[in-house]
């Protein structure tokens, strides 16, 4: 038996639209074995709504992934978990997608580098932010194409994330269908400059800064924010509490706030007092990204749903 372990992510952190990506503490989990054909046991409410067969999604990406290799997938049985709302920003088909790659590459025998998993996750997500940060971990920062795909990753300490979960969900293709088709010339550079800093104030360790530039995203946030509403209030709450910066996670409706570790239990009880119907969480970041491992005689007899 096998476990592959995929965290959620968020992207954009403002400005970085569709190139920025943040591992998150939340996973989508499976549990798999080899068998005669395949079967989907959903261990968790959510994914429970999700095919139980090979029409599951996470096999279907599992099955093209290997055959983009000439490979044939033998067929598994699968107990799935996920701790990723869907449809809240929380990157949950991202993970799936990555899932999926990473069942192909150890069953198949692929034997994928981060680089090809990441190349594969932006060509069935097309952007490598969500997929990228589920694979490699910690931040990244990356540049898709049909052609290309390149994703730098490095890793993130000493800053602690909190999520607040609204209670209703906000599909991407909803949330993009309010972003312009054109930018002005003067906007776009003003947009391009703020996701630079944002990159060069974390990698410089000036947090402060980060904040006051994910308050400056020309690309997406200022279209998105009529769809959530709760965005500007949470932003206020969080920095009159010591949080960093505020911002949209992904397409929403979810938002994130980057806090000083001393100041995340303070931000986070100030949200739920707020927000008493949201879900607000306080996350570490992932610096790992997507694991997997073969699970010893042991580690099955934890198993409690086996």
């Amino acid at each position: 038996m096998f476990l592959i372990r995929v965290p959620a992510s968020t992207a954009n952190l403002g400005p970085g639209f569709d190139s920025i990506g943040l591992a998150l503490g939340l996973y989508l989990e499976i549990h798999g074995s080899l068998s005669d054909s395949w079967e989907v046991v959903p261990l968790t409410e959510e994914m429970a709504a999700f095919p139980k067969d090979e029409s599951n999604y996470i096999v279907q990406i599992a099955k093209k992934t290997a055959a983009f290799y000439g490979k044939e997938l033998a067929p598994c049985r699968l107990f799935v978990s996920s701790e990723i709302p869907l449809a809240r920003g929380l990157g949950s088909s991202a993970s799936a997608i990555v899932a999926g790659i990473e069942l192909a590459n150890l069953v198949a025998e692929l034997n994928l580098t981060n680089d090809q998993k990441g190349r594969h996750a932006s060509l069935f997500e097309g952007h490598p932010d969500n997929g990228g940060a589920s694979v490699y971990g910690g931040l990244v920062v990356g540049l898709h194409t049909e052609e290309q795909t390149d994703i730098v990753s490095f890793p993130i300490k000493g800053v602690k994330v909190i999520v607040a979960i609204p209670n209703f969900e906000l599909l991407t293709e909803d949330s993009r269908s309010v972003l312009p088709k054109t930018l002005a010339y003067k906007e776009a550079i003003e947009g391009s400059a703020a996701a630079n800093m944002v990159l060069a104030a974390i990698v410089s360790d000036n947090w402060k800064l980060v904040g006051q530039m994910m308050q400056r995203d020309r690309f997406h946030q200022p279209y998105r924010a009529p769809l959530v509403p709760h965005l500007a209030q949470i932003e206020e709450i969080a920095a009159q509490n010591g949080a960093y910066g505020t911002a949209l996670s992904g397409a929403g409706p979810t938002v994130l706030c980057l806090v000083p570790e001393a100041q995340a239990e303070q931000v986070q009880e100030k949200l739920s007092s707020k927000f008493p119907d949201f879900v607000i969480k306080e996350l570490l970041i992932d610096n790992k990204g997507s694991q997997t491992m073969i699970l010893s005689e042991a580690d099955k007899e934890e198993l409690s749903f086996l």
